[in-house]
């Protein structure tokens, strides 16, 4: 099995520097924030917390590609980094400290490129999360000081916490009907949105979450953490990894269960 330990404490130093650059701008009464192509904000916070990263990178791993929200695709190969700058703006935009800084390393392989290395990290939260294939997943302020993170055992849905981000997505896509019938067969239900509903499924929580549309740099960090705390993460057609547009992630006990419910094929 391949060792990711270098790149796992690569991924931690950049996430080092997204986070002072994002910090030091977050509530800043004069931050620049603009509207992208498809009418999402972008900040300026965004745009030079991936620009950080993407010279890092370039200088410490020349060969390999970078993909990021804001500057799209650069570079070819077997190996490619994947970065959400900052996943949540319209949270960091209005003060709410709910965001983090998404990075992975994915790699070339049977059914295309998947994550093998993951960092999530949330400063105005004081916390991070991360995982490496193979070695398990992890939260903590820095890879010496780590708790080993695990999925819940809960196996029936009627016991179950849920997980999600909003109500607008599932309505666009026909599926609200389905979405609110899994909001009546669950214990709880919370909207918590964006990477923490994953995070917690891989602390165990939340046993499981659902979004309607993501895109790889969304997602692709949240798939590698919550597979090596023992969960699931597919696409909502059950498809695993982050390639779908969109996820349902869980404990593994009840993915079969949420797929039921929101399986575009049905």
């Amino acid at each position: 099995m391949a060792d990711y330990h270098d790149d796992l404490r690569l991924a931690h130093v950049l996430a080092d520097a997204a986070d002072a650059a994002t910090m030091d701008r977050f509530k800043a009464l004069d931050l620049k924030v603009e509207n992208k192509p498809d009418m999402t904000p972008v900040s300026e916070a965004d745009k030079a917390a991936e620009e950080l990263i993407r010279s890092q990178l370039q200088r410490a791993r020349p060969r390999d590609a970078i993909l990021g929200e804001e500057y799209g695709i650069e570079g070819t190969g077997p190996r490619r980094w994947v970065i959400d700058p900052i996943d949540g703006t319209k949270n960091y935009v209005r003060g709410v400290p709910v965001w983090a800084t998404l990075i992975s390393l994915m790699e070339a392989g049977e059914g295309g490129y998947q994550p093998v290395v993951g960092v999530v990290s949330a400063p105005a939260l004081g916390r991070r999360w991360w995982a490496a294939k193979g070695a398990g997943a992890y939260s903590g302020r820095s890879l010496s000081s780590a708790t080993r993170l695990g999925v819940s055992k809960v196996s029936r849905l009627s016991d179950a916490s849920f997980a999600y981000s909003s109500l607008s997505g599932w309505e666009e896509r026909g599926r609200l009907n389905d979405f609110l019938d899994l909001t009546r067969s669950v214990w709880r239900t919370r909207a918590y949105g964006d990477f923490w509903p994953y995070m917690m499924v891989a602390e165990g929580s939340v046993d499981i979450c659902a979004e309607p549309e993501l895109s790889l740099w969304d997602m692709a960090a949240n798939a590698i953490i919550v597979q090596e705390a023992g969960g699931s993460f597919t696409g909502l057609d059950g498809v695993p990894g982050p390639h779908s547009g969109n996820a349902a992630a869980s404990n593994g006990l009840l993915h079969a269960e949420l797929l039921d419910f929101l399986d575009p094929r049905r």
